[in-house]
């Protein structure tokens, strides 16, 4: 038996799309692509879409459009993939972290109010701060939007893992208290598009602006043009830009995935119940929010609690995998890293956050996993835990 941790699900519908366009006149950026914005938009309320080559892209453009620069600090959680703090990096700026809260495994809102406090005495606050809606579980977006406008920072939802959550009535990429929300559509996150990532914002400036750098600062705008056109070929580099683009076919896989969308987090929530209800009498925890949340659950994550369990998490981990079940571990706290260590961080330094890694499993969950296998990893843990 094999059960990955998480897996794509695609339907012939999916398969369909893609075919339309490998069948048309577009394969790059065209057509499909303003129409796979224009799902994301529909769904999340969102004003304005910009479609990517990866989330870690959308990051990027994201920092950019904020004018994040050289001498300027960014904010983000430990437990986090390394994509959510390198973006400072790319853009010359530096990086800290706000550790997070033992239950939501978010970062941690107290935490991050008494860091803004010492900041402000020391001239260090942060231009922009990146809240990771870890697992699928948004951050407490209201009370982190009420710190922005204290202390003047802006935010960047990384909600890499969450599309298709919700967060006190609005849909996760909505940026009621954001400036930007990017969304990842990696294989083994809620909708794929083989690779890929979208920025969202209700800001025409900041849309425009990454629409623009995500194809190396070039218009056609004559508007935007230094001078008169040439013709109908001429174009101007007017921003220094890259190449973030998205594909056609990548883009019509999206599209044909938001409308499963709704099933598919109906499914990882039906499998989440499953696995707390039976998980009750394990030596385990599991991540939990408010009420107001409702999870999209890229990932079920589990705490191992018992002492004994923590020091034996690699044989437990050996013996999952030997039974064929793709279990994994999230996140290595980035701050242990050693390219980050270089620039000065050092085990100890967020707590929370290594505390949960060393005793953190992530267990199989994806919309297809069914009753028979997640029972088989259920009966695999138990033997594993030796209970």
């Amino acid at each position: 038996m094999n059960i990955p941790y998480g897996k794509q699900s695609i339907s012939q519908a999916d398969v369909d799309s893609v075919l339309e366009v490998l069948n048309s006149d577009w394969l790059t950026q065209g057509p499909s692509v303003e129409a796979f914005e224009a799902a994301a938009m529909f769904y999340s309320g969102a004003k304005f879409g910009c479609a990517v080559n990866s989330a870690t892209s959308a990051l990027h453009l994201a920092c950019m459009a904020l004018g994040l620069q050289g001498g300027d600090w960014l904010w983000t959680t430990p437990n986090t993939f390394v994509a959510s703090a390198n973006c400072a990096l790319y853009c010359g700026a530096r990086v800290d972290f706000v550790d997070i809260d033992p239950d939501t495994l978010n970062m941690c809102v107290q935490k991050l109010k008494v860091k803004l406090e010492e900041a402000e005495k020391t001239g260090t606050l942060p231009k922009v701060v990146v809240p990771v809606h870890f697992g699928g579980l948004s951050c407490d977006m209201e009370a982190i939007h009420k710190l922005s406008i204290q202390y003047g920072f802006n935010i960047i939802e990384d909600a890499s893992h969450a599309v298709g959550g919700s967060y006190s009535g609005h849909s996760v990429g909505s940026c009621t208290y954001s400036d930007i929300t990017v969304l990842s559509f990696h294989p083994v996150k809620i909708i794929t598009t083989g690779e890929g990532g979208m920025a969202l914002t209700n800001d025409p400036q900041l849309a425009e602006k990454m629409v623009l750098l995500r194809s190396h600062g070039i218009t056609r705008d004559t508007a935007k043009m230094s001078g008169d056109s040439h013709g109908d070929w001429y174009y101007e580099q007017i921003d220094l830009g890259l190449n973030y683009r998205m594909t056609d076919i990548q883009a019509a896989l999206g599209a044909s995935q938001y409308t499963r969308l709704d099933e598919f987090v109906a499914g990882r929530n039906r499998i989440a119940e499953r696995y707390n209800e039976q998980l009750a009498d394990f030596p385990v925890s599991t991540q939990h929010g408010s009420p107001s949340t409702y999870s999209a659950y890229h990932l079920f994550a589990i705490k191992l609690t018992q002492e004994n369990h923590v020091r034996d998490r690699k044989h437990i981990f050996r013996s999952m995998r030997e039974a064929g079940i793709g279990v994994n571990v999230h996140y290595i706290p980035v701050h242990t890293h050693p390219y980050y260590k270089k620039l000065g961080f050092n085990y100890g330094d967020f707590p929370e956050a290594e505390r949960y890694y060393e005793s953190a499993l992530s267990i199989p969950m994806y919309p297809d996993l069914t009753d028979e296998n997640q029972d088989y990893v259920l009966s695999t843990l138990r033997r594993s835990l030796d209970i």
